[in-house]
């Protein structure tokens, strides 16, 4: 059996986190580390390791998280802009083996982003 990740234990509550919306599917969270004034995780609730392994079942749970990000948007005030990034696999910079969306805002992001 494989190592819960740091998500894992978030979820299952037995690490803390800065919790700013959950609900049966997902929940988010602000980052440890922002890269941004306003820098939120957003996961799944169901453990999928990246977008690389998601199935055609989860297609109402990616609809989902993306309603729930344009909502967290609107809530903490990003009406001049944000950004919604997600990694997939270490090359891309993913360091959490957890379907993870990046909802980042409060300053001037330039093109490309790496």
């Amino acid at each position: 059996m494989s190592e819960k990740t740091i998500f894992k234990k978030i979820i299952d509550g037995e690490i803390p986190a800065d919790i700013v919306y959950e609900d049966e599917h997902c929940l988010a969270f602000n980052d440890v580390a922002p890269q941004s004034p306003t820098h939120v995780l957003v996961i799944p609730r169901k453990e999928i390791a990246s977008l690389a392994h998601l199935r055609d079942e989860d297609e109402a749970l990616l609809g989902h998280m993306m309603m729930v990000i344009h909502r967290l948007a609107n809530e903490l005030q990003l009406d001049s802009g944000y950004r919604v990034a997600v990694n997939c696999g270490a090359e891309a910079g993913q360091t959490v083996d957890h379907l993870h969306f990046h909802l980042m805002g409060g300053r001037s992001f330039s093109w490309p982003p790496g």
